[in-house]
């Protein structure tokens, strides 16, 4: 099956974090060693995206985001002959990519992976220590991830999983990173057991699918907690049986109101904010654990109270994705059986032009589950 390939692309750039993302024809990438290329059907948008874009995580410059993504396999590289994908396979792009080489990747600890942070997260590169990205004079581009705001991405193979008939394309871009990342808290993380009670801290792209999972685990309260009315009834429709709005209620007092004055078993934070630590913590029961899986925009600490902690017996246990061999082909089982109502918590679709406004609107805290870059737009 042969696809002919532009040698151009658009693609949506970050120069300057005084300007924003900027739409540039930039030379269309090509798969090395055991990477596929994909025609991007759609990415989703996230709140770590924002962060390198306001300039509160260091990322190199130029550099072209967009790290949960769904497409189709358009090319496959050499050293791939054990991979049963093929030209022409819909696939869903987790944002964490293993290297499938390093010790923690040998220990099946993917979300622990060296080089990914070393070179993707430091770096924008791929692991030859490469970027994939070109502008039109061969300047080069970081990629943040696969650095999917664009018409085409290079995805290394242990980071796609195909997508079967059954799960929308566009919508299925969330799968790997706000389905994947809650998949990972809940499984992995947390380990939560059926009727245990759980709090989730922050209902966005991240936070919905928490919810679900947690529910789908058998959780018996599921307890969701944000700063506005709507977010909370979008949570409740998702399957939480509580919900607080802790702009105007005591999120402790609340929470121990619900569960018979015990706190939670676990309580899950998906912003990465201090205050929604707070939060988290003090929905706790003794011995409960607290996940936090939200990253800060830029440097940040939360305080913990320490005598409590320890008297308490209380976890924290934090939580990076999930591990993407094993657990994006579980997500994506879990999507395709409806067990996970992806489609719901896509709210808002932008064209790669328009995908500034998203992110502005994601900023201000205006969008509603997660938003995406639609490229049928």
């Amino acid at each position: 099956m042969s696809i002919q390939i532009p040698l151009t692309m658009k693609a949506s750039v970050l120069r300057d974090v005084e300007k924003g993302l900027q739409v540039e024809e930039i030379r269309t990438p090509r798969p090395r060693a055991g990477e596929v290329l994909v025609k991007v059907r759609a990415c989703g948008m996230c709140h770590s995206d924002l962060h390198v874009i306001h300039g509160k995580i260091a990322f190199p410059l130029p550099a072209v985001l967009g790290h949960e993504v769904s497409g189709e396999i358009v090319e496959i590289g050499p050293g791939n002959e054990h991979s049963t994908l093929k030209v022409g396979d819909m696939v869903a792009g987790a944002f964490l990519m293993p290297c499938g080489k390093c010790p923690a990747c040998a220990e099946g600890r993917d979300d622990l992976c060296g080089p990914f942070f070393d070179l993707n997260r430091l770096k924008g590169q791929l692991y030859d220590g490469q970027t994939r990205l070109f502008g039109l004079d061969g300047e080069e581009i970081a990629q943040y991830s696969m650095g999917a705001l664009a018409e085409y991405c290079v995805i290394p193979t242990t980071s796609v999983a195909p997508l079967p008939d059954s799960v929308d394309p566009i919508a299925g871009a969330i799968i790997g990173c706000a389905v994947l990342t809650a998949y990972g808290a809940v499984r992995r993380g947390a380990d939560v057991h059926h009727g245990e009670s759980v709090a989730v801290v922050a209902t966005g792209g991240v936070g919905s699918n928490i919810i679900q999972i947690s529910r789908a685990f058998g959780a018996k309260h599921v307890i969701a907690i944000d700063v506005t009315d709507e977010k909370l009834e979008a949570a409740r429709h998702l399957g939480a049986t509580h919900t607080i709005n802790s702009a105007v209620e005591d999120v402790r007092e609340a929470v121990f109101a619900i569960t018979g004055g015990r706190g939670v078993d676990v309580a899950f934070e998906a912003l990465g904010r201090p205050e929604t630590w707070d939060s988290a913590l003090a929905a706790l029961k003794d011995g409960g654990r607290m996940i936090p899986i939200g990253l800060g925009a830029g440097v940040q600490s939360a305080s913990v109270e320490i005598n409590r902690t320890v008297r308490r017996s209380q976890s924290i246990i934090g939580s990076y994705g999930a591990r993407t061999r094993h657990d994006l082909p579980a997500v994506v089982e879990l999507a395709a059986a409806n067990i996970v109502n992806y489609k719901e918590i896509v709210s808002a679709h932008y064209s790669l032009d328009n995908v500034g406004e998203g992110y502005d609107l994601l900023a201000e805290g205006k969008i509603r589950g997660r938003a995406v870059v639609d490229m049928t737009l």
